[in-house]
């Protein structure tokens, strides 16, 4: 159940918020804010880019979209439907899903001592994957 003050604020979300909000949360995967414009553009909702990236602004300090920075500087943005782990590797950029979650007790923790409220987290390990390690090494 959501708490007050997210009823609040989303009831205070622009029309573009909206927009951006319905279209990343109606997709199963991560995506790059020009991605979401030419997907919002694909389904005939008009909204500039700029409009696009100040709207994931809104909604990630809403705490309903999470932002992953890939070690290539992009940003990927997805709903906040679960926290995200991943092995990314340097050469390739390859990311691998980790399903296991070591920090969450770590979360609780953290939460109850600084009376702090968290979102989500995420978990990112950076290396070479074992494709990578094998080119490297030849």
């Amino acid at each position: 159940m959501l708490s007050p003050e997210k009823l609040i604020m989303k009831s205070e979300r622009t029309r573009s918020q909206e927009k951006v909000f319905r279209v990343l949360n109606s997709l199963n995967q991560a995506i790059s804010a020009q991605d979401l414009y030419i997907e919002l553009k694909k389904r005939n909702q008009t909204v500039g880019l700029a409009t696009v990236y100040r709207a994931l602004e809104a909604l990630k300090r809403e705490g309903v979209v999470q932002v992953r920075t890939l070690a290539s500087g992009e940003s990927l943005y997805s709903s906040n439907q679960a926290d995200q782990h991943h092995l990314t590797c340097l050469n390739c950029g390859n990311s691998i899903i980790i399903d296991q979650c070591p920090v969450h007790t770590l979360e609780k923790k953290l939460e109850n001592n600084h009376n702090f409220k968290i979102y989500y987290h995420t978990l990112e390990f950076f290396g070479l994957c074992n494709h990578c390690q094998l080119t490297v090494n030849q």
